[in-house]
């Protein structure tokens, strides 16, 4: 910001983003901060390539005006983007209630006990489309290599792993087969005892040939028949 006796100015730069071909506008502030009317007017080195609305006006007392400027759409880049372009604005003070009517060259000139307030600004070209940050590589582009490095290191413990999980199983499969086994063999045992005394009971049914005993020896022969088979789908 530039500061005078009559009127502040912000900024003091005129920052155009520059496209090829293409119209660029920017603006800047005048505040009075007197309780005077204040006429301003703004000169350019180079008149053909700005418009600049107003080119002159008045700032009322304690009030702000603002300026846009407007550059033309240029075929050419200036080598490295520098601009030698200049502004320049006038400040004088005016009889109060003036108009932009009552606006004359002759305000501004500079003669004797009248004060003429100057400000120089230049021109700056920005990339209307600046080129977005390249980020750094992130964790995930790397991410590839470390997770294959990681497999391939955690490799032997997952074997290893693997290998006992199979060890295991296998123990406790034999201990399984090692039980049904054993309960097959005295199913067997049993199956083998329970016939025996299914024949003894039939010698016995033989010999004494009472019909009487004959059907509760047919029940026990049944419930025996019935213990016996049960016993041998089980197994």
């Amino acid at each position: 910001m530039s500061t005078g006796d009559y009127l502040d100015l912000h900024p003091s730069e005129l920052k155009f983003p520059f496209e090829l071909k293409k119209q660029s506008t920017c603006s800047f502030q005048l505040t009075n901060k007197t309780d005077q009317y204040i006429a301003f007017k703004v000169k350019t080195t180079n008149p053909k390539k700005y418009c600049v609305r107003p080119n002159n006006g008045i700032v009322l007392p304690r009030s702000v005006c603002i300026v846009t400027v407007t550059m033309q759409a240029q075929k050419e880049a200036p080598l490295d983007m520098q601009c030698k372009d200049k502004f320049l604005l006038q400040a004088v003070v005016a009889p109060n209630g003036a108009t932009v009517k009552d606006i004359t060259a002759d305000m501004f000139n500079k003669e004797d006990n009248k004060v003429v307030e100057e400000f120089k600004l230049r021109v700056v070209y920005i990339p209307a489309n600046p080129p977005s940050p390249v980020p750094e590589e992130s964790e995930e582009g790397s991410s590839p290599r470390a997770e294959h490095g990681n497999h391939n290191s955690s490799g032997p413990d997952v074997a290893t792993r693997s290998v006992e999980t199979k060890e295991k199983l296998s123990k406790e499969l034999l201990a399984l087969i090692s039980k049904l086994t054993d309960e097959k063999v005295a199913a067997v045992k049993v199956n083998q005892k329970l016939q025996q005394e299914l024949e003894l009971l039939r010698k016995e049914v033989v010999k004494t040939g009472s019909g009487g005993y004959s059907i509760l020896f047919l029940v026990l022969i049944g419930i025996i028949s019935f213990v016996v088979g049960y016993l041998i789908k089980r197994t």
